[in-house]
């Protein structure tokens, strides 16, 4: 029992929701988060619409006091630090600033880059000779470990504080390191996560690269179309979510609510060899890393009923199917059910993982299937490897044991876990 892990907390802040109630009733009924952003138009981009959580200055009080917020200007911490704190109240926790030290929980929470809005302020005043009046927080919403130092000094926490940072599988691979964490007894319990900044000096340089969609600028909610054979591009996103892994010993002791079991999991590198680069994974890797996560979650292929995919809508797709099925050893109404969170908050960029992990977890609690929208014309490779029927575009309701979760990021990384429902 010690050496099992399970999910006791939950909190995300995603384009289509900022709560997880919010978060739940969007994936249940495909309501998109995407939209169209005048900024975006001005700067000449091609891509104008994008997924931005809806954060309230109302919001925002609710977490943070007035001194705090002075001079605060990084998106991606703010929505990190809201997820956090949901994460571990919904977990049974209290915030309390006079509390002692919790040795026993500790934090790893990724990012891509942190601050790059209160980054380019201060370059600003740098060049203009005012040094002195960069502030006192610079430094702390511009390091990479910004969010980390922030949300563990609101929590108290005293075990291993950390940031991972893996491009697009960085909250993935955030959860199987705090996993493994409370796996070799290091830790009771583990806060895990990721976040990612919003706007234009973020999706900039993905823009220039034309891997974004530039087709819907006029109809946003159409624009994140995975698995579709009118894919044209990733809709850029952001956000963060949260999640607290807590050992079933603990869990079980606290009377805690447990939300699904953490099975297992594994991260790997293609290398940059045999067709990866740093912007396309090697396939033989991919396979390698959904294979290891399978064994060591110590299940089988066949027991996989649903994946949650990383299917970001460009011409990765129909690969990444394909090596799912490679993987599983299973084609058509045999392959499992299979879903593209993107399809309605877009890519989240270094959140997506954690919060497409949310997604997963909300799934396999409340027994459905979130749809994948716009993928109505599905991509003709895809649908020599999977039945159409395996690919819901609505709700479907369904009892099922085991969700994979998989991302795959620049750099040619890749991280794959497994959840199973908790069982008493």
């Amino acid at each position: 029992m010690k050496n099992r892990v399970v999910i006791t907390g939950l909190g995300v802040v995603a384009p289509n929701g900022t709560s997880v109630a919010e978060f739940t009733h969007a994936l249940k009924n495909g309501h998109s988060g995407i939209r169209f952003h005048k900024e975006l138009k001005a700067l000449n981009f091609s891509c104008q619409i994008g997924g931005i959580p809806k954060v309230s200055d109302e919001l925002k009080s609710k977490y943070f006091t007035d001194l705090q917020l002075r001079g605060f200007n990084s998106s991606g911490i703010l929505y990190g630090c809201i997820a956090g704190i949901d994460a571990w109240k919904d977990a049974g926790f209290n915030v309390d600033s006079e509390s002692k030290v919790d040795y026993n929980t500790g934090l790893i929470f990724g990012t891509g880059t942190s601050g790059v809005e209160k980054f380019r302020e201060a370059i600003y005043k740098l060049d203009e000779g005012q040094v002195r009046r960069l502030g006192s927080t610079v430094v702390l919403q511009t390091m990479a470990s910004g969010v980390s130092a922030y949300l563990s000094g609101m929590l108290g926490l005293g075990n291993q504080v950390t940031t991972n940072s893996s491009a697009c599988s960085t909250g993935t691979e955030a959860l199987i390191m705090g996993y493994e964490h409370i796996k070799n007894g290091k830790a009771e319990r583990m806060i895990v996560g990721s976040c990612s900044d919003h706007g234009p000096y973020v999706w900039g340089g993905f823009d220039a690269m034309r891997v974004m969609t530039y087709k819907h600028n006029d109809q946003p909610e159409l624009g994140s179309r995975p698995m579709s054979a009118s894919a044209s591009g990733f809709v850029p996103g952001s956000g963060a979510a949260a999640i607290v892994l807590e050992s079933l010993e603990s869990a079980l002791e606290r009377k805690a609510k447990i939300y699904a079991e953490v099975l297992g999991g594994n991260v790997n590198s293609g290398g940059q060899r045999n067709g990866g680069t740093l912007t396309a994974p090697n396939p033989e890797a991919v396979q390698r890393c959904i294979n290891d996560a399978i064994e060591n979650a110590n299940i089988t292929p066949k027991d996989v009923d649903v994946i949650n995919g990383h299917l970001t809508a460009t011409s990765k797709d129909a690969l990444e199917i394909e090596n799912w099925a490679t993987v599983l050893n299973r084609k058509g109404q045999q392959f499992p059910y299979i879903n593209s969170t993107k399809s309605l908050v877009g890519h989240c960029l270094a959140a997506a993982g954690a919060i497409e992990c949310v997604a997963s977890i909300i799934q396999l609690k409340e027994q459905f299937v979130a749809p994948s929208i716009n993928c109505e014309d599905l991509h003709p490779e895809i649908e020599k490897l999977v039945t159409r029927e395996k690919i819901p575009n609505q709700k479907l309701d369904l009892e099922f044991d085991v969700i994979a979760k998989a991302s795959f990021g620049f750099g040619d990384v890749n991280a794959c876990v497994l959840f199973k429902r908790f069982m008493a």
